[in-house]
């Protein structure tokens, strides 16, 4: 898969009135990958807003491996704004998706910039070119995310991550 540029002009809605108990298997699988796709889309200065609403009322959000745990919406919004200010993204580069009815996995490695000191226990400093790899577990209910895991493995840039693990 090559390298994607996220375009954030308007944000990316989905409809989540309808219970799980309501659709189908295969609807409640589409549906998640669909909003965990708007979720990411979303995930910008300007819309973040739109990313957190896809969140239920009773949300867990997780960075184990920056000891990060938070369970209300105005403390992880704070975070994606702390976020916004301490990275540049320049690239994602997307491995793997997959649903089922609970879970949606997400595999993906980010190629960005440390440009500020917002994000709690980043294992670098400012002016650092840096290579994430991405891995997400996000428990889904009714449409909407219970809780999202973000697994960040960091590396210093100029060292790919992806070649080896590209899906085949």
């Amino acid at each position: 898969m090559a390298g994607v540029e996220r375009e954030h002009d308007k944000a990316v809605l989905v409809d989540t009135t309808i219970a799980d108990s309501d659709l189908t298997r295969d609807e409640i699988i589409a549906r998640n990958i669909k909003v965990v796709e708007a979720h990411f889309h979303n995930e910008t200065p300007d819309l973040v807003q739109a990313a957190i609403q896809l969140y239920a009322d009773e949300v867990t959000w997780e960075a184990p491996t920056r000891g990060i745990v938070m369970d209300n919406r105005d403390d992880i919004r704070a975070a994606y704004e702390g976020i916004f200010r301490t990275v540049t993204y320049r690239s994602f580069i997307p491995l793997r998706r997959f649903a089922t009815e609970q879970f949606v996995f997400d595999d993906q490695i980010a190629h960005l910039t440390v440009v500020g000191d917002e994000m709690p226990n980043l294992p670098y400093p400012k002016g650092t070119d840096m290579s994430v790899r991405l891995a997400h577990v996000f428990e889904m209910k009714d449409g909407k995310i219970v809780r999202e895991i973000a697994y960040e493995m960091w590396r210093k840039g100029g060292r790919s991550q992806c070649s080896r693990f590209h899906p085949r």
